[in-house]
């Protein structure tokens, strides 16, 4: 089968198009061949070597992943050869790179009906961290206030939707390439962080903060002024530290996406209700994906591209 590997970390010269054995699955391992996977900055960062993830090389990239069971491995229950399923796997072992991708079982849920099924790799990583991000860090409610800095990107725009059928007010920084989608993903309040002062322009203080940009930390420091008393600063930037209040009772914590199956399984019913767009910018031939991270290394990647195995 055709995959993209690294042999060893550097540059995005060091991904090779490459002719590899099909694996096997173990017990408790599905095969699937793979619809598409999703590329990440987390992708980048892995390759590069600068994030402290134990992959084993030669690696394969792709930690999303979209396709169809191909071949069960022993005790495998709940999924049949030919089901179409997305699923959020292991960042240290081979991603979905690949014609086909081994994945624990418990990693993979049932693929949205209502999109075709390579799209839908674009969902779970993304999604999940938005999710974490709002309720299981931010512990948000209905009726709460959040301010999400830098809401124009993929996890913004997912954590803007799900805020909203929460019940959550949404206030969110854009740049004007982005306003018109925050928008569209249901903000009550916009801030064009390019000609507007944060501390300026909000007016009462949230709840929680959630941070999704590569801001200043001095600057991000003054924003947990912004945060009420009791509240939360949330951020996913994990390469620079989250500032909190101690003297408020402000927590500060940092996100780094976690695998929950039954989470994915609920978001997924969000996209086929209709309550959750899945956002993908461009779709490229997985022979182009050095060329992708390549565009990655010199600069961030607008919204969310997938990667498309050769047939």
């Amino acid at each position: 089968m055709k995959a993209v590997r690294f042999h060893e970390v550097g540059g995005p010269e060091v991904l090779r198009y490459e002719e590899i054995e099909r694996p096997t699955p173990a017990a408790g391992e599905v095969l699937v061949r793979v619809a598409a996977s999703a590329y990440s900055a987390a992708d980048n960062g892995m390759r590069a070597g600068f994030l402290p993830i134990p992959i084993v090389l030669p690696h394969v990239p792709g930690y999303d992943v979209s396709g169809t069971v191909e071949t069960l491995g022993d005790g495998v229950t709940g999924l049949s050869v030919g089901d179409p399923v997305i699923g959020f796997l292991p960042m240290e072992r081979d991603g979905g790179a690949a014609e086909y991708v081994i994945a624990p079982a418990e990693a993979l849920v049932p693929a949205p009906t209502s999109i075709p099924l390579a799209d839908a790799a674009a969902l779970p990583s993304v999604a999940l961290t938005a999710w974490q991000a709002l309720f299981d860090e931010g512990a948000l409610e209905a009726g709460r206030r959040v301010l999400i800095v830098g809401a124009g990107g993929v996890v913004g725009k997912y954590a803007i939707q799900l805020a909203k059928r929460a019940g959550i007010h949404v206030i969110a920084t854009a740049s004007p390439r982005s306003i018109e989608d925050v928008r569209a993903a249901g903000a009550d309040e916009i801030i064009d962080h390019t000609v507007t002062d944060l501390l300026d322009a909000v007016g009462d203080r949230v709840d929680v903060l959630i941070n999704l940009a590569p801001i200043d930390p001095e600057q991000f420091a003054a924003y947990v002024a912004l945060v009420r008393d009791g509240g939360a600063v949330v951020s996913t930037t994990a390469f620079m530290a989250t500032p909190g209040d101690d003297s408020r009772g402000v927590r500060a914590v940092t996100v780094f996406v976690r695998p929950n199956r039954d989470r994915l399984r609920e978001l997924v019913s969000l996209v086929d209700a209709g309550a959750l767009r899945v956002e993908v910018t461009r779709r490229i031939p997985l022979s182009e994906l050095q060329s992708l991270h390549a565009e990655g290394a010199a600069g961030r990647i607008a919204g969310k591209v997938i990667v498309i195995p050769a047939r």
